[in-house]
């Protein structure tokens, strides 16, 4: 263990030096990462296409090629999945991620290049790690294991020639086999596809063990520590595993989830770091404990644009460089990539919280707000109103999703809200209108349809029984790994599926 122990330090050191070289030099990384690319995909279809030999600017990138979504990308991801070579990105890509977004019902497949792998996915957690322990020069986090709640799908063959599958279950396909050595349960179970025997067999291998860390998505981990507490009586998981230290999280905001995890892991020795990752690519690490934004990580074969929303949804939108974003607007992200996507729109809102180094927080989904009456709400305002009410109250949310009430003969238009209590309020109506409150004091384009009911009248709420939300993600097919609760929609497509499925 000392000698693991020293080499650990030795890799954080030259890891560390990295991060901070692009802490100080920032758009020079950006620079040189988009050079890279272009210089690596110029021989392929896309490359030939948009002259990628001819590129010597970000302005000349820029006119190359419009911005893409996924539709603009799919033909291309099909021949690539059929095993054609050199399409998007040089060489034949045998991996693709399956995404569970909640943009979208249908699936998304996502080309997961070697290149991202190694340099982005698989860098990503490791440098979680490195951060941590090096904010914590006497962790034991690397005494122990990490728990690992793998994805909700299999890797699959697709075709002789590529595989698809849950991001998650894909890295564990590709990690180290001596990784099994830091982590539990083995890859055979972290990969079955069904999450109730999953959960129920983690469970069987991992209360013997000498659990320190886990790393994922808050909502699943907490079906997975209920069971936990439900198998073994004990009344907190530090009963069970006495010394965890860390969870590395990401995939959906944490504050909703916070005051559940003080409960169960009643120790103020446990820390909470949040991760930005999705199926195309790594982006953030919080890596400063005492703050609540991430690094934006800059050399992980990605570069970076970013589209004011002002602009979101213009034809021709105006783009920007990192050197020319500001602090505290909000961007829809724009990616170009070592898996091949260019100029790629992944569907989140960030705002930047710092310059030199740059941070940033996850703000929403380009697609999931309310603005079904102007109002223009969108999920970090839910979720800080959220905080409040509960703060306030003494609530605790499980889960929640919200949506408009629309006008009718006899109706003002109206916010519906969903709500999920672990802790209920003793007073629901006094909670909603915390959060009503709240919500005009974040937003001013809410407050101004909300003035004297006008527009908009008070937010209904419909209080859902324990389990609603696990039942109806389960009957939708999405119980697990990436997949996420949609909090906002501008539909009402969500609210009637709950309350149709409450109802049965």
């Amino acid at each position: 263990m000392p000698l693991l122990n020293s080499v650990i330090k030795w890799v954080n050191i030259k890891r560390n030096y990295q991060i901070q070289y692009y802490r100080e030099y920032p758009h020079e990384i950006q620079n040189e990462t988009l050079f890279e690319l272009l210089l690596n995909a110029r021989n392929t279809e896309w490359g030939k296409a948009h002259n990628f030999n001819k590129i010597d600017s970000h302005k000349d990138f820029q006119k190359s090629m419009p911005l893409q979504h996924y539709n603009d990308i799919k033909p291309y991801v099909e021949r690539m999945r059929k095993g054609e070579k050199d399409l998007l990105w040089p060489g034949e890509v045998k991996w693709f991620a399956k995404s569970s977004g909640t943009t979208s019902d249908k699936s998304k497949f996502i080309p997961v290049t070697k290149e991202a792998l190694e340099e982005c996915h698989l860098r990503g957690p490791k440098d979680v790690f490195a951060q941590y322990i090096t904010n914590h020069p006497d962790s034991k986090v690397v005494k122990g294991k990490v728990l690992t709640l793998g994805g909700s799908h299999q890797v699959n063959n697709s075709s002789n020639n590529s595989f698809y599958g849950d991001l998650s279950a894909i890295m564990l396909e590709n990690v180290p086999f001596w990784s099994d050595l830091f982590r539990t349960p083995t890859t055979e179970i972290a990969l079955i596809e069904e999450f109730e025997e999953k959960i129920e067999k983690i469970i069987d291998t991992a209360l013997d063990q000498n659990i320190t860390s886990f790393a994922g998505v808050p909502s699943w981990y907490l079906v997975l520590f209920k069971k936990v507490l439900e198998k073994t009586g004990k009344s907190n998981l530090l009963e069970v595993w006495p010394n965890l230290e860390v969870f590395a999280h990401g995939g959906v905001n944490f504050d909703p989830y916070r005051e559940q995890y003080r409960r169960l892991i009643p120790s103020e020795q446990m820390h909470y770091l949040e991760t930005y990752n999705a199926s195309e690519g790594f982006f953030g690490i919080q890596d400063n404990e005492h703050r609540d934004d991430m690094l934006l990580m800059l050399d992980y074969g990605i570069y970076y644009e970013f589209i004011p929303m002002s602009e979101y949804g213009n034809p021709d939108p105006k783009v920007l460089s990192l050197k020319e974003v500001e602090l505290n607007e909000n961007y829809a992200m724009v990616i170009s990539t070592n898996a091949g996507l260019w100029r790629y729109i992944i569907g989140d809102t960030i705002k930047f919280t710092c310059k030199y180094p740059f941070k940033i927080k996850v703000t929403g989904r380009t697609k999931h707000f309310i603005n079904a009456f102007g109002e223009e709400l969108i999920i970090d305002n839910a979720e800080q109103a959220m905080k409040v009410a509960c703060h306030h109250t003494g609530a605790v949310v499980n889960e929640y999703t919200a949506g408009p009430v629309f006008m009718g003969d006899k109706q003002k238009g109206a916010h519906q809200w969903i709500i999920e209590f672990d802790v209920p309020p003793s007073d629901l109506d006094h909670f909603m209108r915390i959060l009503d409150n709240s919500l005009k004091t974040l937003n001013s384009d809410y407050e101004a349809k909300r003035h004297k009911n006008l527009t908009l009248e008070m937010p209904h709420v419909v209080q859902a029984p324990s389990g609603t939300f696990y039942e109806w993600m389960k009957q939708r097919g999405k119980v697990g790994g990436q997949n996420k609760i949609p909090r906002l929609a501008n539909n009402r497509k969500y609210l009637d599926e709950v309350l149709n499925m409450m109802q049965v």
